[in-house]
């Protein structure tokens, strides 16, 4: 009984030191990877006082952070800022509905993924800069035109990911439920969602970013708000301080977003 004690102890202390190394690793990621971000920024500033590179075209980081805080004092940076993140989040929301909606039906109807597997492929590949122009024909140049150039980027791959994920699930558990006079639906509510959680949550993690970037082609070309319209805007009238801020700016929500979604997905991962 001594014996069980104390290697229980022992795997509890090697258990302990194991996740207090693991822990040291991720702060020293973290700590290279603002040092690095810091250098980047730090070589940047230098290179413009110094004349390397022409401060005009290629801006600096102290003239970002001036113009950031003249933009958010009269209130257009805060304004065109969430007009794209309200857009991303509304095209995101619509393609993990409509992502794993269609995926479902598709698992549901053998012959109809058969018949729609092929154009979905077609329609993954085909550029997405392609469409918007068409997209504001077809919408105009408003809201929706935008929302749905955002869905357009990641809707495809997301349908065809999850459906592939759902073809693939293990084939005995699904067996099971059959033998024991259970339906489809009863695969699906399950096996099927449950065992694919994580490759869901996985292609939101990088649908995020395809939305952001759908979103922006669209207010590239039929918008007055937007980082997107702020782009086009400042690169025809050479306000280059404007244009590397905004750029700024969506790196910095393309992080943040993410970053959301791996806690997401972190904390689903732990209590499974």
């Amino acid at each position: 009984m001594r014996t069980d004690k104390k290697e229980f102890l022992s795997i509890s202390a090697s258990q302990k030191e194991y996740l207090k190394k693991s822990k040291q690793r991720q702060h020293r990621i973290l700590a290279i990877r603002i040092l690095i971000l810091a250098l980047f920024l730090l070589l940047w500033e230098t290179a413009v006082r110094q004349g390397w590179i022409d401060g005009f075209i290629f801006s600096s980081p102290s003239r970002a952070a001036k113009t950031f805080l003249q933009m958010w004092k009269d209130g257009s940076l805060l304004r065109h800022t969430s007009v794209t993140l309200a857009e991303t989040l509304a095209s995101f929301a619509l393609v993990v509905l409509l992502g794993i909606g269609c995926a479902v039906l598709l698992w549901y109807n053998t012959a109809l993924s058969e018949i729609l597997e092929p154009y979905l492929v077609v329609l993954n590949s085909l550029p997405k800069s392609a469409l918007a122009p068409l997209l504001i024909v077809w919408l105009g140049a408003n809201l929706k035109s935008i929302i749905v150039s955002g869905i357009s980027v990641a809707v495809f791959g997301t349908i065809l990911n999850l459906y592939t994920g759902f073809t693939e699930m293990d084939p005995d558990k699904i067996k099971l439920i059959y033998t024991l006079q259970g339906t489809k639906k009863d695969v699906l509510s399950k096996v099927i969602l449950p065992g694919t959680l994580p490759l869901v949550l996985g292609n939101m993690k990088v649908n995020i970013g395809l939305c952001l970037v759908g979103v922006v082609i669209g207010e590239f070309i039929g918008a007055r708000e937007g980082l997107g319209y702020l782009i086009i805007y400042s690169s025809q009238v050479f306000k280059l301080d404007i244009l590397i801020l905004s750029i700024l700016i969506l790196c910095g929500i393309a992080m943040l977003l993410y970053g959301v979604l791996n806690l997401l997905e972190k904390r689903v991962a732990r209590r499974s």
